[in-house]
């Protein structure tokens, strides 16, 4: 049974979010504040965590950056209707998807399936995929370059992989998000953007032009196939 880790300070929709889950199928912790939560993830290692960005010890963007600096746990935030720059900063720091307060339970648990699904469907795929010293091992999750292994989330990781799979076709940023969400919801297309930024930090550093992934104005991205 899959484990669930909800961090939100408000003890209605905590209790709103548990029960929806455990319907589902899931067992389910909850964390009233950040600290919590990052005791939760250390001490029981959750399958996925549902976090509210708006806690009352530490911002919830913070309590990402503190889980992304020693753990890939797929994260899932929860932001308010007018903080899009919250959603953005979330996505760059590595959660991996958004859900917007007001929201639908069924959607959320929907999310986490889908969250869950394409982290287990990575692993279930034997493929090993090379393009010069970048080498993507699927069933692992595991990527290096020239040897150094990239720490990368589990949406990043998945993003790679779509892209690495048509080396030299034009992504666009509909198609990647279909790729790497599993499930045709309307996504917020920027996403693609912050984890394109990431992924190219982590692979690529920051001097130079992109040497694995292109970016093709007003249409998505392309993995190199020179």
């Amino acid at each position: 049974m899959k484990t669930i880790l909800v961090v939100e300070d408000d003890t209605q929709i905590a209790r709103l979010v548990r029960d929806y889950l455990e319907h589902a199928g899931f067992a389910v912790q909850i964390a009233s504040d950040g600290q919590d939560a990052l005791h939760h993830v250390r001490a029981t290692k959750p399958d996925l965590m549902i976090l509210d960005l708006g806690l009352p010890d530490m911002d919830g963007l913070d309590v990402t950056r503190s889980v992304r600096a020693f753990s890939a746990l797929p994260i899932i935030v929860l932001t308010a209707r007018d903080d899009e720059a919250d959603r953005i900063v979330g996505l760059e720091l590595g959660a991996d998807d958004h859900v917007v307060k007001p929201f639908s339970p069924k959607e959320l648990v929907a999310r986490v399936r889908a969250v869950l699904r394409r982290t287990e469907g990575v692993q279930q795929t034997a493929e090993v995929l090379r393009v010069a010293d970048l080498e993507i091992d699927v069933p692992a999750m595991r990527a290096t370059v020239a040897g150094e292994r990239l720490d990368l989330t589990p949406t990043e990781f998945q993003l790679l992989v779509a892209l690495a799979r048509r080396p030299g076709r034009v992504l666009t940023r509909g198609q990647l998000l279909q790729a790497v969400r599993g499930v045709a919801f309307d996504s917020y297309e920027r996403a693609i953007d912050a984890h394109v930024k990431n992924i190219r930090r982590k692979l690529e550093g920051h001097d130079g032009a992109p040497r694995y992934i292109e970016t093709v104005y007003g249409v998505g991205y392309r993995f190199t196939d020179d």
